[in-house]
């Protein structure tokens, strides 16, 4: 009777621990902070906050998303369109812009951080009117190129520092916190492009891509480096790219198709990175609710 009741025990015992948890379980993670640029705030995707008006983010941006998949109730949305490094520990005036340091939401006690942040510091939207400009003489040359050479990557390269201080400043404000720095979705395709509907000339357009990777493979480097975890969305965003038909596209073109910012990701792209982001973390709950994106 007692080995009996022992095996039945032991079953009992095996059951609650793989089957019970997903239902009773408390979140992994309790307090959360969201960092970062406009790829994290999500200009004009409704509906935008308040908290401020200035920094255009909205509720369903890939921190929001993320936050609601893994049922965090204390989250801390600080991201701000135009943000560069240096707005992490400083002021960020004007308009996109906020009156704190961005680094000013973390505490002692938050647990998880995401951060998307460098695109501004290499001038990104300046690239893209600058070379959807010269594109309209040559369409199919590669006049960006022309224009650029290798000054984009040497920006590439002068962020890299900068993003190293803001994880390190993260790391002695939060030094529990999960930190996980995320890239950028893809803008371009490889090759080809879609001229005139993207303005960006034939030729530049994989000049462009290879500058985007860069760009992410140093945020990846850098995580690294800073023992943060690294999540691509370039990689899961093939065919999803400005040229895209619009029912397809995860970022918008120049002239929008969607609710979203010129350049930007829309909902279903804020939806796939927080999915994404989701899924590396392991919460158990990644292709239950965007199944669709």
């Amino acid at each position: 009777m007692t080995r009996r009741v022992t095996v039945v025990s032991l079953l009992t015992a095996l059951i609650a621990t793989f089957l019970v948890p997903h239902a009773s379980a408390a979140p992994r993670y309790r307090n959360y902070v969201s960092l970062g640029d406009s790829f994290v705030s999500g200009p004009f995707i409704p509906l935008q906050r308040l908290d401020p008006l200035s920094c255009f983010k909205s509720t369903q941006n890939y921190p929001s998303v993320l936050a609601r998949k893994l049922g965090i109730a204390n989250f801390t949305d600080i991201s701000c369109g135009g943000a560069q490094t240096k707005d992490m520990a400083g002021v960020q005036s004007g308009i996109p812009g906020q009156s704190v340091p961005q680094l000013s939401a973390l505490k002692a006690d938050t647990d998880l951080v995401t951060l998307s942040i460098g695109g501004n510091d290499i001038g990104f939207m300046d690239i893209i009117l600058t070379c959807a400009g010269k594109s309209l003489l040559d369409p199919h040359g590669a006049p960006c190129k022309a224009n650029y050479g290798d000054e984009l990557a040497q920006r590439v390269a002068a962020t890299a520092p900068k993003v190293a201080e803001v994880l390190k400043g993260i790391k002695q404000r939060s030094p529990k916190a999960k930190i996980v720095l995320v890239g950028y979705l893809r803008i371009l395709p490889p090759s080809g492009g879609c001229w005139p509907i993207v303005p960006i000339s034939r030729g530049d357009v994989p000049y462009l891509d290879t500058v985007q990777k860069q760009l992410n493979g140093m945020l990846g480097a850098e995580a690294e480096a800073a023992g943060a975890t690294f999540v691509n969305p370039y990689d899961i965003s093939l065919g999803r790219d400005t040229c895209a038909a619009p029912w397809d596209k995860w970022v918008e073109g120049i002239i929008p198709t969607s609710l979203a910012f010129p350049v930007h990701p829309n909902a279903r792209g804020m939806a796939a990175v927080g999915k994404q982001v989701a899924g590396v973390l392991g919460s158990g709950l990644a292709g239950t609710e965007f199944d669709g994106v």
